[in-house]
């Protein structure tokens, strides 16, 4: 499909800067049949759902994964995306022109890399001088969240958004985004759900900042995804397809956990217990297998997630989706509000 299909325009004083506080404040657009549309708050979210129903939480734990940093006299901005060892993350690199391979980076007195490879798009891979918890102590003492370009701020992320850009669910660290629908829980949301009979479950995807990258292609076939490591338990895959076998729904809180029970799901709708990489890119056409529901926030221009709820809802439906989020004030991206869809037919 043509990437323009996905496009449309959003005054940039939609963009949220900030999340709601509290967290739950935020409001909720749902969607129903026949292009009509209603307005309500996260914290209502119970009221849409059935006793029975399974939301899937994604539980991945934001690292500090931004660094700046010094190649001999000039500056440099890494952002880390992808694992791969103890000591060696895939990263994009900002400026990357001059950047070569074996060139060291130094960010603190006890935190520096070297540049081990060089890929297109500014990507590349660094080894670092510790790994493993070293690794991850030193980038708490040094980096800073990577919030998404379009939030601005006057240097890195600050404090607050060290609280803001997690949520209430992280817990395996790994993740270079947040999963940004999960940021709207609160553990008393979490309770009115529970009292309602609605159950939840977690996997876990380690969001990569590829998730930030424009479609650069014309065409959705030419566009290539960055690949993300997700796990499923044997005791969230056992609920989720209980949950289906008694007839209640599945309810993906984000695209993140609807990319991974999707990825493990089989054709049947079962859902197999999973753990590897995945880069499915969910457009138009695609049949779902097992996702009912799905509570997301909104998403860029032409950007893969929009491709995604295009392909869950409709492209027409979510353009008159979007049209009255825009109309209506809704706060938009990471940290902005949030729609529940319902699969189409």
């Amino acid at each position: 499909m043509r990437v323009d299909l996905f496009d449309f325009d959003l005054p940039t004083n939609l963009i949220a800067q900030r999340p709601m506080v509290p967290r739950d404040s935020a409001r909720l657009l749902l969607g129903g049949a026949n292009n009509v549309f209603t307005d309500h708050g996260v914290g209502q979210l119970a009221e849409f759902l059935s006793p029975g129903d399974i939301c899937v939480f994604n539980d991945t734990r934001v690292i500090p994964a931004r660094l700046k940093g010094m190649r001999g006299a000039a500056k440099i901005e890494i952002t880390l995306h992808k694992n791969a060892g103890a000591d060696v993350w895939h990263a994009f690199a900002r400026p990357a022109k001059k950047l070569k391979v074996g060139d060291k980076i130094d960010f603190s007195p006890n935190l520096s890399a070297h540049a081990m490879e060089k890929l297109d798009g500014g990507e590349i891979i660094l080894r670092f001088n510790v790994g493993g918890p070293e690794l991850m102590a030193a980038l708490s003492e040094t980096g800073a969240m990577p919030l998404p370009p379009y939030i601005k701020r006057d240097n890195l992320a600050d404090e607050k958004d060290a609280n803001d850009y997690q949520t209430m669910f992280a817990n395996t660290p790994g993740a270079v985004a947040a999963p940004t629908a999960g940021l709207h829980f609160t553990p008393d949301l979490i309770s009115t759900l529970t009292g309602r009979g609605i159950n939840h479950t977690h996997l876990t995807l380690h969001v990569g900042a590829g998730t930030f990258l424009p479609v650069k292609a014309d065409d959705t076939n030419e566009h290539k995804m960055h690949a993300e490591w997700g796990e499923i338990s044997n005791d969230a895959a056992n609920a989720i397809n209980q949950a289906r076998k008694n007839g209640g729904r599945v309810v993906a809180i984000g695209t993140t956990s609807l990319r991974l029970l999707e990825s493990a799901a089989n054709n049947d709708g079962t859902l197999m217990p999973f753990s590897g990489e995945t880069d499915i890119f969910i457009t138009p056409g695609y049949n779902f297998k097992i996702v009912d529901m799905l509570m997301t926030n909104f998403h860029l221009p032409k950007s893969t997630l929009f491709m995604l709820v295009s392909a869950f809802a409709g492209l027409d439906y979510m353009k008159n989706l979007y049209a009255h989020a825009i109309k209506n004030q809704y706060r938009f991206y990471s940290y902005g509000d949030a729609c529940l869809l319902t699969r189409a037919k």
